[in-house]
């Protein structure tokens, strides 16, 4: 297990990240994409060396689940290069003087965004290559000009450490400036880095308790930094009449397969399943969950606060067990367990908490009314699903306000486990799904978070950054006087 980093390096990197950020800022996007592309590149040449490792600390499947990971983190990074090379994430904008203007004389005036300045991404454990060393955060701040400084999981710290030395090195040999990466490790020493005045920025992947924690101290400082946290959700699954009557089996099949998927340990895991009362449901699920093997936390940890948290479950009164085998820690195989919407409601916070893990609670409504209630009191998160028939539009109109007022994700007909990385992705909502819910963490949006916008006013044009020089030097696109 790799060791926490010693005082003096910690203050090398942070030192180093601070001289960092005018270089990186400076950078054109072009460079800065050839950055991302390098790192990409360098992380496939890798991939027999990484996955293997990453199996060994987390007990994930080498194939397809680490396989896969690993490229969608080089997707992430080559999809960051694209970005940078359309330039629209500058959101350049152009007023030139106007002395009829309504308002009296305009005076010219250029707006453009910036980096924000160094970044401290904590990684995640549950994703160890997209949510990690490489991963989403990293490849936004980089790609945004922000030096990134990264707090390794101690799930997997060789891991870690491995990606960190592939990173730096084809980030070095790219043209980027030599303190541009850097990993730390240690509970306290992220915690040293969180609190020093030279990171601008911070991001978490992680538990309730943990990231507001870190919340707490980023908003604290003598100067406040933005924190941008993903830590629990519920992702509740409403199931109407009409689509169990057309694909009844199906649903029950794919629910199962996604409450389950990686062992439940999904941020985007559905938690709880609203059928209508008599959905007549119970044996399809049953036989979709028969024989399903135990699986493996990631670790002894996870595994403890999953047990835990499946007993307290278990206890709540009116709460029944549907499905379950024999499991110890650290494997399990999935739980599914049922309520009423009246127990459900009196069942305090229990109920309502997120589960990390394979297990997930059916609650049945008897009626749109008794659903809206139900929904008024679960806690908000990433994603919201339905599972209806064109035949439930009128009356699912009533239901998506609901819906749409606690996620930041809404499916029809799918499963809220495969989050794809694109350009109108949002992974974020409000709180506890998030601590900044007007942003995403997956996505091209994501640059966004580490970005801030500059207003120029009366400059000669020599003064101005290149996205806001009159020959548009870099072609970017820009509104201009109000037009594209």
């Amino acid at each position: 297990m790799s060791q926490a980093t010693d005082a003096a390096t910690l203050e090398k990197i942070l030192a180093g990240a601070a001289e960092a950020a005018r270089p990186a800022a400076e950078a054109t996007p072009a460079e800065r994409a050839g950055w991302l592309t390098a790192v990409a590149d360098a992380l496939d040449a890798a991939a027999g060396e990484l996955v293997p490792l990453a199996h060994a600390e987390t007990h994930l499947p080498e194939s397809p689940r680490l396989a896969g990971e690993l490229k969608r983190t080089t997707f992430q990074l080559r999809l960051f290069a694209e970005v940078l090379s359309d330039g629209e994430y500058l959101g350049a904008t152009v007023d030139h003087a106007d002395p009829d203007w309504p308002m009296g004389p305009r005076p010219d005036i250029r707006r453009v965004k910036t980096a924000i300045g160094p970044v401290l991404v904590f990684a995640a454990s549950n994703f160890p290559f997209a949510f990690s060393v490489a991963g989403g955060d990293t490849a936004s701040a980089l790609a945004a000009g922000c030096p990134v400084v990264l707090k390794a999981h101690p799930g997997h710290p060789e891991l870690s450490a491995q990606t960190g030395s592939i990173v730096r090195e084809a980030l070095i040999k790219a043209g980027a400036p030599a303190a541009l990466f850097n990993v730390i490790f240690g509970q306290e020493e992220g915690v040293t880095a969180l609190k020093d005045p030279r990171i601008a920025a911070a991001s978490f992947t992680g538990s309730i308790p943990g990231g507001r924690a870190l919340f707490d101290i980023a908003v604290s400082r003598p100067r406040p930094i933005p924190f941008y946290g993903e830590l629990g959700s519920v992702n509740p699954v409403v199931v109407t009449e009409a689509a169990i009557a057309a694909r009844g089996e199906a649903v029950a099949k794919g629910y199962a397969g996604s409450f389950t998927l990686g062992a439940g340990q999904f941020c985007t895991k559905p938690g709880l399943l609203f059928l209508p009362e008599d959905h007549g449901l119970t044996d399809a699920l049953r036989a979709a969950l028969s024989g399903a093997a135990a699986q493996p936390m990631l670790n002894d940890r996870i595994a403890s606060g999953f047990s835990a948290q499946l007993s307290k479950l278990r206890e709540v009164p009116g709460v029944e067990v549907v499905s379950s085998s024999d499991s110890s820690s650290p494997a399990f195989t999935p739980t599914l367990l049922a309520t009423t919407a009246k127990q459900f409601l009196e069942g305090g916070a229990t109920v309502h908490e997120e589960c990390f893990g394979p297990a997930s609670l059916i609650v049945t409504y008897a009626d749109q009314a008794e659903l809206l209630r139900l929904l008024e009191v679960i806690e908000p998160g990433l994603t919201a699903t339905i599972h209806g028939e064109e035949s439930d539009v009128d009356w699912l109109r009533s239901v998506l306000p609901s819906l749409a007022r606690i996620a930041g994700r809404l499916l029809w007909n799918d499963w809220p486990t495969g989050v794809t990385v694109s350009w109108a992705q949002q992974h974020g909502g409000p709180y506890p799904a998030t601590t900044a819910p007007t942003t995403t963490s997956v996505g091209t949006a994501a640059i966004e978070r580490f970005l801030r916008p500059i207003a120029w006013q009366g400059f000669p044009d020599a003064l101005l950054p290149e996205p806001l020089q009159e020959a548009n030097p870099w072609q970017l696109p820009r509104r201009t006087d109000g037009a594209r």
